[in-house]
């Protein structure tokens, strides 16, 4: 068992203050695969006076010293593949071939992508031709907390940790105490990067106490949070008492809208896309919205789909998927699978327990529902697991008034080979995102949602100005 007690503060692993050890569960295996403590409010105080001290520097850093060290990260981080993936498969379940491909290798793309956003940026330009003595300077917001979740770690960890480093920022990044490990192999490569003591520090923790303390924290200037809706709202309590900048990152319960007009493998793509990650992503189409004529051709392909999907050990290559995250989080799915059959929904595939065979990880079996209502709480609220709810409609207006009836907003996607239809809903779904045809969103475009489903945007250009404050200043010559 891995022994990860120690944090990265001021360039150095430190041990906690107070020792408070909690052992990393392998969901597959139900046993603990690492130890490591939880964080105290005195070592995020240290790790926030070491990152307050060191941006009296690093914030006036030069983009060149900056991409240098970005790039030195890169090249380390692509050495270190095999095992930033098996911390991956050890901590949350992912299988092996999506966890290589997927989880650590949104990590890279992510990565090469800010670099070369950091080059072109424009850090100070004129207002305009009709105002040549004004300038815009783009600074960097200071000390930054980090928040991330378990479910795409490294994904999540790059999209704040990397933008930050390329602004000029400093921060301190608490991961997800249920899979801390890649996380704190990053710390490692930004350590062998030699990037200044300091800049990058690492405190692992619980919300409750290491995550109070890091958001309520005075000498924090912005907090960047992925995660529930629920603590979401929490952290905006903490940051609007002394006004800290705030990107949140949180549920969504997107509308996967197929019209009879779709490609033939719309059906089954859509549940692939729940499905996938053991359904723990924020942005899965979780509602499938079928139009009446198709609908009953719908729900056998489904049922025959999903009956034929895989589910196995993570440590096998291989199209399957794995199991949740922690017991925890199977029984919350389990009384929500549950609660959809007592509301009177169809069960047409998958349902309570675990899939034959499988006794021990926290495996559950794809799971489908159809004769959904949307006012449902299998339609409602985020399962965060494999589960489709198929809901019927007839008319165009139907199908968007059914997709923005949630209080989520942050993908939605549509199906239909006609392109005059796609630019209208695309205009009129309150959602951040918006999936065509499989197109998928691009690694650099801006990632966010409306509503419940947060504030702000990463990835990309956006995703850099997130950590960027923006100064104006008249009489420049």
């Amino acid at each position: 068992m891995l022994e990860k007690r120690n944090f990265y503060i001021n360039g150095s692993w430190v041990a906690p203050k107070k020792p408070n050890d909690i052992e990393v569960i392998n969901p597959a295996t139900e046993k603990a695969c690492a130890v490591i403590s939880l964080g105290s409010k005195d070592d995020i105080n240290d790790a926030v006076l070491s990152a307050k001290e060191a941006f009296k520097t690093w914030g006036y850093s030069t983009r060149e010293d900056r991409i240098a060290l970005l790039e030195t990260f890169y090249t380390l981080y692509k050495k270190r593949w095999n095992d930033i993936t098996d911390a991956i498969i050890q901590e949350m379940g992912a299988p092996k071939d999506f966890a290589s491909k997927l989880q650590t290798g949104t990590g890279a793309s992510h990565t090469k992508s800010f670099i070369r956003y950091l080059k072109e940026f424009e850090f100070e330009k004129p207002l305009g031709e009709h105002a040549k003595n004004q300038r815009l300077i783009y600074e960097p917001k200071g000390v930054c907390a980090l928040i991330t979740p378990w479910n795409w770690p490294m994904n999540q960890v790059t999209l704040k940790v990397i933008p930050a480093l390329a602004s000029g920022c400093t921060m301190i990044l608490k991961p997800s105490e249920l899979a801390p490990l890649s996380a704190m192999i990053l710390a490692e490569l930004i350590d062998e990067a030699k990037f200044p003591k300091g800049v990058f520090n690492l405190v692992n923790g619980d919300g409750a106490t290491t995550g109070d303390a890091l958001t309520s924290h005075p000498d924090v200037n912005m907090i960047s949070f992925t995660g529930s809706t629920r603590a979401g709202a929490l952290i905006s309590q903490n940051a609007a008492k002394d006004f800290k900048r705030v990107s949140l990152e949180l549920g969504g319960k997107g509308a996967n809208i197929i019209f009879k007009d779709a490609d033939p493998g719309a059906i089954e793509r859509g549940a692939l896309r729940c499905f996938r990650n053991s359904g723990q992503s924020c942005n899965a189409p979780t509602r499938m919205l079928v139009e009446k004529s198709m609908y009953n051709e719908a729900i056998e392909r489904l049922k025959k789909y999903t009956n034929e999907f895989k589910v196995d050990d993570p440590k096998k290559e291989g199209e399957h998927i794995g199991p949740v995250i922690s017991e925890a989080q199977f029984d919350k799915i389990q009384t929500l699978i549950q609660k959809g059959i007592d509301e009177g929904a169809k069960l047409v595939a998958g349902g309570p327990g675990k899939p034959d065979g499988m006794k021990e990880g926290y495996y559950v079996k794809p799971t489908v529902f159809v004769n959904v209502n949307n006012q449902m709480e299998i339609a409602r609220t985020e399962i965060f697991g494999p589960v489709l709810s198929v809901i019927p409609f007839e008319t165009e207006e139907e199908a968007i008034e059914i997709a923005n009836d949630t209080d989520y907003g942050l993908t939605n996607y549509i199906q239909s080979k006609d392109s005059e239809k796609i630019r209208r809903l695309a205009r009129k779904l309150r959602s951040g995102m918006v999936d065509v045809n499989g197109a998928g969103i691009a690694v650099d475009a801006p990632f966010g949602g409306f509503k419940h489903s947060g504030i702000g945007r990463e990835a990309g250009k956006e995703g850099l100005l997130e950590f960027l404050e923006v100064k104006s200043v008249g009489g420049w010559t």
